[in-house]
């Protein structure tokens, strides 16, 4: 049973160009779920994990799967505007521009044990964005983990310095 049977690669998906790497075919078998949501937890199991933090909509999903695995909390990481409470925020660079990630301000607290987890690592942006996030919020990050990695983008470039994990790698 490999992860990767389960992942649909659809062409020029969001736009012209780009190989969409799709994961719902993976989320919608819950043999597989549960085997990608095990494998994700398993290199943190004993390091006592106090919240796993991920980014929406798709780390969402496999980040409170994670969390529950770890007897760990989860905290949301979303665009602007959309957590209700007192938010922490940080900006940085997209491709083409600049995009906003906010986290609440008593998500992450000082010594946290904290494991960031999304779907997939690309450039790294989004990824290193949150570490900074819950850094400035105080928080230790014992690992970065992904579902996917397109190892081409060299996200992990932008990750120096965090132990990054992922399941599955597009060349």
């Amino acid at each position: 049973m490999e992860l990767s049977e389960k992942i649909r690669s659809i062409q020029d998906f969001p736009k012209k160009g780009i190989l969409f790497r799709d994961i719902t075919p993976l989320l919608q078998d819950a043999n597989y779920l549960k085997k990608a949501i095990g494998l994700l937890a398993a290199p943190y199991r004993n390091e006592k994990i106090d919240v796993v933090v991920s980014a929406e909509a798709r780390g969402f999903i496999l980040g409170g799967g994670v969390a529950y695995e770890l007897g760990a909390g989860f905290v949301p990481v979303r665009k602007p505007g959309k957590l209700p409470y007192r938010v922490e925020k940080v900006s940085y660079e997209l491709e083409y521009g600049e995009d906003t990630l906010e986290i609440h301000q008593d998500g992450v607290k000082k010594s946290d044990k904290v494991l960031v987890l999304d779907d997939l690592l690309a450039t790294g942006g989004t990824a290193g964005a949150i570490c900074k996030l819950v850094e400035e919020l105080g928080g230790k990050i014992v690992g970065v983990c992904f579902l996917i990695e397109l190892v081409s983008l060299k996200g992990r470039d932008r990750l120096k310095g965090y132990d990054v994990l992922s399941l599955i790698k597009y060349s």
